[in-house]
């Protein structure tokens, strides 16, 4: 049997869903300047990727980088949440009120 497909799978849900949280308190404390964290983490993921000889660990780090390219996306669509009402405004928001 062959479980690496098995254990991939588990991880890339488990980076998912540690990602979800990142984005809203993210934006909530820090605002859409977190996108240049998550652009560097995912140069340097991706490019630890491409180095790392073990193909599990390899490939969790490339999913994890593709994460944090994705979370760039998110972290202005989050904004876009917290306009609407859907979740609730953070310090970050300060200056919207002048």
């Amino acid at each position: 049997m062959n479980w690496m497909g098995v254990v991939v799978g588990l991880c890339s849900f488990l980076i998912i869903g540690l990602f979800h949280p990142l984005i809203i308190k993210g934006e909530y404390h820090w605002g859409t300047r977190l996108w240049v964290l998550f652009l560097i983490a995912g140069i340097v993921l991706a490019g630890l990727s491409l180095w790392t000889s073990n193909f599990l660990v390899s490939t969790v780090l490339g999913v994890t980088a593709f994460c944090s390219f994705w979370s760039i996306l998110e972290i202005f669509e989050q904004r876009k949440r917290v306009e609407k009402g859907w979740f609730p405004k953070g310090p970050s928001h300060k200056s919207d009120a002048q």
